[in-house]
């Protein structure tokens, strides 16, 4: 079933959303997109009639209740946003009476589902290490099935609008999927685009397909780029994590960021990209640094012969001109890390190279480019050009984890 099909008129719905926005000392939200982003679901909803359970997770309380991540900070907005005054459940376990009361055209906002630590099924107070983790994990997910089943007893209907935390077995965002049939579980727009996006680039792609892969560390997009070595015919590598692939072809780093023992790794991916047919493209000059600082001496350098007392802060104007010629004649494009230390305006260019490029592809060229991961989104957001390119991804571990080709426990729970 998709939500576009579905009327909710006289319907109770419980959409599981991802509230989990950053709020200052004084709980006033400093970011509201995740919030905005789910509104099209919460509205279609209202205006036909049904009755809206609202229900996210905030933080990682350790507590029951934990008033510092309390959903009632945000209830005040969630009302503007939505344009009806919505109800609270003081807690999510105990809602009967308020779902009860609910009429037509209504909200419900529940507090914070981790409270509960049925909702992640994970133990509280103790270490993995400890003799008696498993025991407790093992009660604990008996239990989160109860809770679970609790929550769907309040709906007619589910759906899941929350794809940030989709790679999570939790109470709220899979569990519960179990208690309704196929014609009344679905997914929001929100996740509706999400999976769409992905399916996109990794299955159902136009080519020539490149994917932009930064970050600092090669051990930690190890099983991505193995994953993507069998979709795309480019694969462009910058940030930190390009100096090891330098290091691992015999190249001289000085003092840039760099993984020594992920040297056979890089070698491995280099000899797995030739035996696939895919372009690896690496930075051929960077721009160097004495210290890490925004104020430091610079100095473009070779990205193979990067001098001792020197670190690689960001791609060089060859490697941008280069890779950026590589990103405008692709027709599906992904997105995952900056090019650099973006953070400090003296190392933006790279990576506001490569977010120009993307974004003449996707309006110049006609290619779909999906952008995701926390500093990428930052990126395209801080240089204006988020609507610029096809798709901006709400999921940080989620869209990294459908990337390496897992399935996603929040999305099987809804398609089987």
């Amino acid at each position: 079933m998709t939500i576009d099909k579905f009327n909710f008129s006289g319907k109770r719905a419980f959409v599981r959303v991802d509230f989990n926005v950053p709020v200052d000392e004084n709980f006033n939200i400093t970011d509201d997109t995740r919030i905005v982003a789910a509104m099209p679901t919460l509205k279609k909803i209202i205006a036909d009639g049904g009755r809206l359970i609202i229900a996210s997770h905030m933080g990682r309380p350790k507590k029951n209740p934990d008033p510092k991540y309390s959903l009632k900070h945000i209830l005040k907005h969630v009302s503007t946003c939505l344009g009806v005054d919505v109800k609270f459940a003081e807690d999510c376990a105990k809602a009967q009476d308020a779902v009860a009361a609910l009429k037509n055209g209504e909200a419900l906002l529940l507090e914070n589902v981790r409270f509960y630590a049925e909702e992640e099924g994970k133990p509280r107070g103790i270490e993995k290490e400890d003799p008696g983790y498993e025991a407790a994990k093992k009660e604990l997910k008996a239990s989160q099935k109860e809770f679970a089943k609790t929550l769907a007893s309040y709906a007619d209907v589910y759906v899941n609008d929350a794809f940030g935390t989709a790679h999570r077995k939790h109470a709220s965002t899979a569990v519960m999927a179990d208690f309704f049939d196929a014609g009344h579980k679905m997914f929001g727009y929100l996740m509706e685009k999400e999976v769409t996006a992905v399916e996109k680039v990794l299955n159902n792609s136009k080519k020539p397909v490149t994917a932009i892969i930064g970050g600092s560390k090669v051990s930690s997009k190890i099983t991505i780029i193995e994953n993507l070595l069998h979709k795309v015919d480019n694969l462009v590598i910058v940030g930190g994590m390009a100096y090891t692939f330098v290091l691992a072809k015999g190249g001289k780093v000085g003092d840039s960021l760099c993984e020594p023992d992920q040297v056979d790794t890089a070698l491995s991916i280099l000899n797995k990209a030739d035996e696939l047919g895919v372009r690896i493209v690496l930075p051929t000059d960077c721009l160097a640094a004495d210290r890490f600082d925004n104020d430091a001496n610079t100095q473009v350098v070779d990205n193979n012969n990067v001098p001792d007392g020197w670190e690689g802060m960001d791609i060089g104007p060859e490697s941008a001109k280069a890779m950026a010629s590589v990103i405008e004649s692709s027709k599906t494009i992904l997105w995952n890390g900056p090019a650099g230390v973006f953070e400090f305006s003296n190392f933006q260019s790279g990576t506001k190279a490569i977010a120009t490029a993307v974004a003449n592809a996707t309006s110049k060229n006609g290619a779909f480019s999906l952008v995701g991961g926390g500093d990428s989104v930052s990126a395209v957001n801080q240089f204006g050009f988020a609507d610029k390119v096809s798709y901006v991804s709400t999921g940080g571990g989620a869209l990294l984890e459908a990337i390496e080709g897992k399935i996603l426990p929040g999305i099987a729970a809804i398609k089987g």
